[in-house]
């Protein structure tokens, strides 16, 4: 049986329903486990600079900002709508003296290059057109030795795979986030299409491996 192949979706989550349904959903347990991942994977890191690419309605950016109080982060995303549930998310937590949000897609040249001794990014790889658009990122952007942690979506084997995925995990959530969710599985990659991306970006000595039933992570030092 052949393996289903990737579909790409759109870049941008700049739908002003698609944003709201995002920020309002329950992410809890991913995004959590997104922080006690980066942590296992560099237990001796003390953050200090952080860019999170792609963050959205920014829970991780928040999430990390509060594990790792000492640090201040930098949020990039490309959508209008996502990021302004972003900055009401700020203020409701009120981190704007540590978190600063920025509109921008990659490849952007208005960051500091090379300055951040993190890097960190959930469920944006399977939205880029041009995956080694991501990767260039981390070497433009990532310091020497930078800690890097990259968390996304893992396409299943099958749309019958990917359907139950679905219904397991926003089977309760708004029509408009389970075809959402439909369409990011069907677009994630793999991690061995992941190695390979790694190699013809020339990064070496990163990890990229399945995590549970439906997502792959990415790590390793710049």
């Amino acid at each position: 049986m052949n393996r289903l192949e990737r579909i790409p979706e759109p870049e941008l989550m700049d739908d002003p329903e698609q944003a709201r349904a995002y920020a309002n959903a329950d992410f809890s347990e991913p995004h959590q486990a997104f922080i006690e991942r980066f942590s296992r994977c560099f237990p001796e890191h003390r953050p200090q600079r952080v860019l999170d690419l792609g963050c959205g309605a920014a829970d991780i950016t928040i999430r990390f900002a509060r594990a790792f109080p000492e640090c201040v982060l930098h949020g990039v995303d490309g959508a209008p709508a996502m990021l302004s549930h972003a900055r009401t998310a700020l203020a409701r937590a009120k981190l704007e003296d540590r978190i600063c949000l920025t509109e921008a897609r990659l490849p952007e040249d208005r960051l500091p290059r090379r300055a951040f001794d993190t890097l960190i990014s959930n469920s944006l790889l399977h939205h880029l057109s041009d995956p080694l658009v991501l990767w260039q990122a981390v070497r433009c952007y990532a310091a020497p030795n930078a800690a890097v942690f990259i968390m996304d979506l893992r396409r299943p084997d099958t749309r019958v795979q990917a359907g139950r995925l679905v219904d397991e995990y926003a089977g309760n959530e708004p029509e408009i986030l389970q075809r959402d969710f439909l369409q990011s599985l069907l677009a994630a990659y793999r991690p061995e299409e992941v190695s390979a991306q790694l190699e013809h970006a020339g990064i070496n000595g990163f990890h990229a491996a399945p995590v549970g039933d439906r997502h792959l992570v990415v790590y390793g030092r710049n």
